[in-house]
């Protein structure tokens, strides 16, 4: 009885070492797996080393965008620069050369003092249509405190679906400090937001009737190719101030 109670003891303590070798095992490698799954959703658009995945709107070498300490920052250009082939009035938009349809895109953003630019998607780089701002939809970013265009209308604060949408609130950090972006744009529920600074701002139509009627009455009313373009470029604003990006990473829906 007592080698019988032994061995049973034995037994108990063998097995229960190997179901708890096993369990760490397979705990152990399920979470690196999970970390890296979620890592790979993600396409990294700019990661402070290189411009790659960008180009000029409608073609063209970055120019006048630089990196600088991991960022990607918009040195305008003078007036003289901006004459290209004898052509007055040259923007400087970067382009990604990849087109997108629903997607999460994220990034941080910094504004000079009385800046402006913007974060466009939808963008068409069709030859007919001059500027990006001809068939993509923006989120404004803006210096809130010091750009008059912020006095002008809420729908010009930063956050906002440019023109459209106004934040619901203005969640910008002073002039120096990065501010985190991130827009939602899903055709599956015609669905998109905006989010700055981990508070959603706006949000608003996509596509179709709900768009159509947004858009009734504004600036963009009848602008051919405006918003329709549901595949297309995502796009850095030049509107001729200093502004700068970093972490630029997108998710495709």
């Amino acid at each position: 009885m007592k080698n019988l109670s032994t061995l049973a003891l034995i037994l108990f303590i063998v097995i229960g070492c190997k179901n708890k070798a096993e369990k760490s095992t397979e705990d152990v490698s399920s979470e690196p797996m999970t970390a890296v799954v979620a890592q790979e959703e993600w396409t990294v658009l700019f990661d402070g080393t290189s411009l790659d995945a960008w180009h000029l709107f409608q073609g063209g070498a970055a120019a006048h965008w630089k990196i600088e300490d991991g960022a990607l920052v918009f040195d305008p250009p003078t007036s003289e620069e901006r004459k290209i082939d004898g052509k007055e009035n040259a923007k400087f938009n970067l382009t990604t050369k990849k087109e997108f349809t629903s997607f999460v895109l994220s990034m941080e953003w910094k504004i000079s003092k009385g800046g402006n630019s913007g974060l466009l998607w939808g963008v068409s780089e069709d030859e007919k249509y001059k500027e990006p701002y001809h068939t993509g939809m923006e989120i404004q970013v803006l210096d809130n405190e010091n750009h008059p265009d912020a006095k002008n209308g809420t729908t010009h604060q930063a956050g906002a679906l440019y023109d459209l949408v106004a934040p619901t609130k203005d969640v910008t950090k002073p002039i120096g400090e990065w501010n985190t972006c991130v827009i939602t744009i899903n055709h599956k529920t015609n669905k998109g937001s905006s989010v700055l600074n981990g508070v959603e701002v706006a949000t608003f139509p996509v596509a179709g009737a709900d768009l159509d009627a947004l858009l009734k009455g504004s600036k963009f009313d009848g602008w051919d190719g405006f918003a329709q373009y549901k595949t297309g470029k995502i796009v850095l604003q030049d509107h001729g101030n200093v502004v700068a990006f970093r972490n630029i990473k997108i998710k495709e829906l």
